[in-house]
């Protein structure tokens, strides 16, 4: 599926659909995106950004011979409360099955993850991330993330939402940052992504500033192109190490 998400090489998207449950959901992309595809007949979005499984897509990876880095349900959630669980152990056994890829699988849904991988080992192959938004529902979930035994463990801190104070970076391999877009984004403050940086220096955690958004280094809010991906005059794309040999870093 196209995507425009710096950190994946491709995305797949065994489901669609999804439920809004913290804060960082209130302008979901998502939910834009698969309305428009609804409005195009794209199979998986007939009801719109309602949850369902679609089966035609689990095994894509299968078809695709060339080493990939899948970011997993870019459309959806992994681990959100009506995936069955048969339906998460056939998704998981095309991973296993597939150890050529790499695949990125995000989820705001941490407990139902460290409960499920607490019964199955995890996939060599995998990363697993939480997506972190604000302290109150956010910060939690870094600690169901840290209990799992994965070969990366990752934290997508999009869109910041508020300044996170310390936070507790203990095994966790990589952050991501990023603003939020769109004519509703609420904006993000500069002093709030500099403490995560520092945080992640201090830690020697990857880094890697995804972009502004909306809302610009200066307050003004204008397009998220014009807006750019510079923190200090920097570009900031850090990654794990595990991922120098396996991504093509630009």
């Amino acid at each position: 599926m196209a995507h425009k998400i710096e950190w994946t090489e491709q995305t797949w998207n065994p489901s669609a659909g999804c439920t809004k449950i913290s804060s960082g959901c209130l302008n979901c992309y998502a939910e834009t995106m698969a309305n428009r595809l609804q409005a195009m007949g794209v199979e998986g979005y007939e009801n719109g950004f309602e949850f369902n499984l679609v089966p035609s897509r689990l095994n894509d990876p299968y078809k695709r011979k060339k080493q990939t880095i899948f970011f997993v349900n870019s459309m959806s959630d992994i681990f959100h409360k009506d995936m069955p669980e048969d339906y998460l152990d056939k998704i998981f056994d095309v991973i296993e099955n597939t150890p050529h890829h790499t695949y990125q699988v995000l989820s705001k849904r941490a407990v139902r993850m460290e409960e499920y991988f607490s019964k199955r080992a995890v996939p060599k192959n995998i990363w697993l991330g939480v997506t972190v938004d604000n302290k109150r529902e956010g910060l939690p979930r870094i600690d169901h993330l840290r209990n799992i035994d994965a070969s990366v463990l990752f934290l997508s801190i999009e869109p910041l939402l508020e300044d996170l104070g310390e936070m507790n970076l203990s095994n966790i391999d990589w952050v991501i940052v990023g603003g939020e877009s769109g004519n509703k984004a609420r904006p993000m403050e500069k002093e709030w992504v500099l403490n995560i940086k520092q945080q992640c220096e201090h830690k020697d955690v990857a880094f890697f500033f995804k972009q502004w958004g909306t809302w610009g280094a200066d307050k003004v809010k204008r397009n998220k192109k014009l807006n750019g991906k510079e923190l200090d005059g920097k570009i900031w794309h850090q990654f794990p190490e595990i991922i120098e040999q396996q991504f093509a870093v630009v």
